[in-house]
């Protein structure tokens, strides 16, 4: 039954394809149809009925998982969700279902027609659900590893200013996880930029409690072992009240208000100052 499927999709492909496009942009998001051009819309509604041929009729060649590999990293990078792309096999297989009985293509004189139908075609549209579904989840983690992994990188950049400053500058929560990637960046980006003074600056960071200040001073005396001065910049006035309020001693960390304080101070004690030119 399901090469019966699969003859009559592989036969009526074209007007298929029409019919289930039509239908299909009915039920999309506008936010879809926006960033897909209907070239685009097509290739892609196109790609994934010669797959569903493939799968049914099992001809599943050495390409067959590259080519649905290459499918799923398709639509997860249009922002196709999976319920639209489930819901677009639902609508596909009852499209056929019903192009198929409205053709008479079934044997009417057999028992329990509609019964017996109905179980393969439940049966031929979970095989494809399973295919469809994992393949499209396989893809979206590989693609959110992707952008945590850049993410992380971007949440703790150390940026050389001047020869021998360099700034850290730190915008939202900090976690344990990213307190790790804080403490190996700034020892790994001082020994290679040679920096004599470090910025930190939390300006951009909503809550400094307990564990966010012990990570600072754990990062402050890491990078003193290596011979960098650690400097806390952006201590907003209800910062420096909480840090009080919890007892919190950062007595070797030298803290300034703003980063222009702090530029100041690193420049000094790296024995430079900025003075203004005369005309």
């Amino acid at each position: 039954m399901y090469r019966d499927f699969a003859n009559f999709i592989h036969t009526n492909k074209d007007v298929l394809l029409n019919k289930w496009m039509e239908q299909m942009k009915e039920q999309a998001d506008p936010a879809i149809l926006l960033v897909t051009s209907d070239v685009l819309y097509e290739d892609t509604s196109r790609e994934f009925l010669d797959l569903i041929v493939a799968n049914v009729l099992g001809t599943k060649d050495g390409s067959f998982n590259e080519k649905l590999d290459g499918f799923s990293r398709k639509v997860v990078h249009l922002n196709w969700s999976v319920h639209f792309v489930t819901a677009g096999l639902r609508t596909f297989g009852l499209l056929v279902y019903s192009e198929m009985k409205r053709q008479g293509l079934f044997n009417e004189k057999k028992e329990n027609l509609d019964e017996d139908i109905y179980y393969h075609f439940e049966n031929w549209l979970s095989s494809m659900y399973n295919v469809v579904v994992n393949a499209y989840a396989e893809s979206w983690e590989k693609t959110v590893s992707i952008q945590k992994t850049a993410l992380q990188e971007l949440s703790a950049p150390l940026l050389p200013i001047f020869d021998g400053i360099s700034v850290m500058p730190l915008i939202g929560t900090i976690d344990t996880e990213r307190a790790r990637l804080i403490m190996e960046n700034l020892l790994i980006g001082v020994v290679k930029h040679r920096s004599d003074v470090v910025l930190i600056d939390i300006t951009g960071v909503p809550i400094v409690d307990t564990m966010v200040a012990h990570h600072i001073i754990q990062a402050s005396d890491a990078v003193r072992l290596v011979g960098c001065q650690a400097m806390l910049v952006g201590i907003r006035p209800e910062i420096a009240q909480t840090i009080v309020n919890l007892g919190i001693e950062l007595d070797q960390v030298v803290t300034t208000s703003t980063m222009k304080k702090g530029m100041e101070k690193a420049l000094a004690m790296t024995n430079r100052e900025i003075v203004e030119k005369e005309e």
